[in-house]
């Protein structure tokens, strides 16, 4: 089963909108004003690759999507609602292999999912949120407090935990974080347990030692299900930019990856670099985060999410 929005699509469209706002801004104050002959030529093909770079699309992606808006219509009249249409086209179709919710196998109970990421990105906020949508739709869940390193983040997934009626498993600060996820799957295991989700201490991508505590966590679970970690989600601040490519470069040589969860899309002009990371490692874009509340953490739907970054 998969974590779906159900009802109420247009008041999640109209979030996503909003959220992106400073993003499609970018853009727009690209497009703006191109078109002063009413017609696509060299310059104003330009100008639309500049913007896509500033909204951090990365420069070939930019030069290929200029490209292709381009193609078929150089020197044609088109209008700047016509531009964004057809750029809202063209990177829907590059995210949408990437378009994949996240599911849970309920062959594999519990069903382990490991969360990483750097420092800040918002991980433990995020498996909070994941975990009051599981349990909203009947699904006992666990939660493994395993960023150990700060007794902060320990206490925050316990509030995370009563909200969503999710059992926390948590030692004190400083305990050993393979410890706890192996504490956290046996009692998982024993209660019965639909999902353990399992928080990680942040840790810079360039820091092997703290990777290698990351795989060591990986490993651990192996002793119990052989199968665990049964996905592994990356959570990425979109403020962070082109940064987001070499973490997603580090952490998936170190642990499988099998998703991405992308955060903060709202306080960033940045946004494009989620259709960047879609065209470089087409892995799953699981939820995308917009806002602070538990409805603001959405499935990632690409044509929606084209559609609001281009303002078409």
């Amino acid at each position: 089963m998969s974590i779906d929005e159900g009802p109420g699509w247009s008041g999640m469209y109209a979030r996503l909108k909003a959220g992106l706002t400073r993003t499609a801004t970018v853009l727009s104050s690209g497009l703006t004003g191109l078109l002063t002959k009413q017609r696509l030529d060299a310059e104003t093909i330009q100008a639309l690759e500049e913007a896509l770079i500033r909204a951090d699309l990365g420069t070939d992606l930019a030069r290929r999507l200029s490209a292709e808006i381009a193609e078929g219509r150089y020197d044609a009249e088109i209008s700047e609602r016509e531009i964004r249409e057809h750029l809202a086209t063209a990177i829907a179709r590059v995210m949408q292999p990437s378009a994949r919710p996240f599911v849970v196998d309920a062959a594999r109970k519990p069903f382990v999912v490991l969360v990483a990421g750097v420092n800040g990105t918002g991980k433990t906020t995020t498996i909070g949120k994941i975990a009051a949508k599981l349990s909203s739709q009947g699904r006992r869940v666990t939660l493994a407090a395993g960023d150990t390193f700060r007794a902060a983040a320990i206490e925050q997934l316990k509030i995370w935990g009563e909200r969503a009626g999710a059992q926390v498993i948590a030692r004190a600060a400083g305990a050993d974080a393979a410890g706890v996820a192996f504490e956290a799957l046996e009692k998982a295991r024993s209660e019965n347990a639909d999902v353990l989700l399992i928080d990680t201490a942040g840790r810079l991508q360039n820091k092997a030692g703290l990777m290698a505590e990351l795989q060591k966590v990986a490993r651990v679970l192996k002793k119990l299900d052989p199968d665990a970690p049964h996905a592994v989600l990356l959570v990425l601040d979109a403020t962070t930019g082109q940064n987001a490519i070499s973490q997603v470069e580090a952490f998936r040589a170190a642990v499988p990856l099998t998703g991405l969860v992308m955060t903060k899309l709202d306080g960033t002009a940045k946004g494009g670099i989620l259709v960047a990371l879609a065209d470089r490692f087409a892995l799953p874009i699981h939820f995308i985060g917009v806002g602070e509340s538990i409805a603001d953490l959405q499935v990632f739907d690409a044509p929606s999410f084209a559609k609001a970054l281009t303002g078409a």
